[in-house]
């Protein structure tokens, strides 16, 4: 939880960020993430002006752990004085504590994002997935929870002005925003009229223009123009001397294989998984593992 301090902003984590998208896809299968297919519902995690914060707070988890199918989880949520936003004892279930920092007493509006966060750590902890080191599986952690349809409170969150700021969650506003972008472009989705904070709003814009751009990099059909020149000037390359990897630290795609037999690689904008294709001009490619069908041009 950021507090007053200067907030983030950017794409410093995307290739992590990226990397739990594909992890997700590989552990739960595209039709796993499908099952996500509805956001949960503000009216479901708010909060009333005369609510009790106790009794709402665990309405609120009762709500996020159906909505992240977790029908067998009993959430037991209190607040204390602590640095963190919140934190979760993860064990074997099939009850956990969430603590909650105190201030939320008073903010209650962010509870709803603190519980998302701390109830994904548990879907996860159940799934057995998880990335070496705390802050890479914090990512992880909010690339999940916003991309399972419950994130958009964390993004929420976040507001920023001449004299305060606040953002809950490892990931910057951006990032976020880019996560929540590409979960509306799979599931066809809108969660701008969600929004409160006119800043989550903004980054959600920044990160669908991110969101939007994997889908037009080479070899994609959709890719401009520039980058198709780029790319059939390394294709050429490519085919006169062989595949020598990838052209440049920039570039998305990789050639390999013989001039004859040439083949290239690239992420799947969905998910992330690198797919192989031969290098023979305008192809349909399904990615085996979110089953995207890719219009390309290779």
């Amino acid at each position: 939880m950021t507090i007053g301090s200067e907030v983030e902003h950017g794409f410093p984590h995307l290739a992590t960020v990226r990397s739990a998208l594909t992890a997700l896809y590989r552990r739960i299968g595209e039709d796993g993430v499908r099952s996500y297919a509805h956001s949960v519902l503000p009216v479901d995690v708010g909060f009333s002006a005369d609510e009790d914060p106790h009794l709402g707070a665990q309405r609120v988890a009762r709500a996020l752990v159906s909505h992240l199918h977790l029908p067998d989880a009993r959430m037991i949520v209190s607040f204390r004085e602590m640095e963190h936003a919140a934190g979760v004892e993860l064990a074997a279930g099939p009850e956990y504590f969430i603590e909650l920092n105190e201030r939320f007493r008073g903010h209650r509006t962010d509870i709803g994002a603190a519980l998302a966060h701390e109830i994904t750590h548990v879907l996860l902890h159940r799934l057995d997935l998880s990335f070496p080191g705390t802050r890479d599986n914090e990512i992880l952690t909010d690339t999940v929870t916003t991309y399972l349809g419950a994130g958009w409170l964390l993004l929420d969150a976040f507001r920023q002005d001449g004299a305060s700021s606040q953002k809950l969650g490892y990931l910057t506003p951006e990032e976020f925003g880019y996560v929540l972008a590409k979960r509306a472009l799979a599931f066809d989705e809108d969660p701008s009229p969600w929004f409160t904070s006119a800043e989550a709003y903004a980054a959600y814009t920044k990160g669908m223009t991110q969101a939007r751009r994997d889908a037009r990099q080479p070899p994609l059909a959709a890719a401009g123009r520039l980058a198709g020149h780029r790319y059939a000037k390394d294709r050429r390359q490519a085919q006169e001397h062989g595949g020598t990897g990838r052209p440049g630290p920039l570039a998305p795609y990789a050639f390999e294989g013989e001039p004859g037999a040439l083949r290239v690689s690239f992420p799947c904008p969905t998910c992330h998984q690198r797919l192989r294709v031969p290098v023979r001009g305008e192809l349909r490619a399904r990615c085996g593992l979110c089953r995207t069908v890719l219009a390309c041009d290779t």
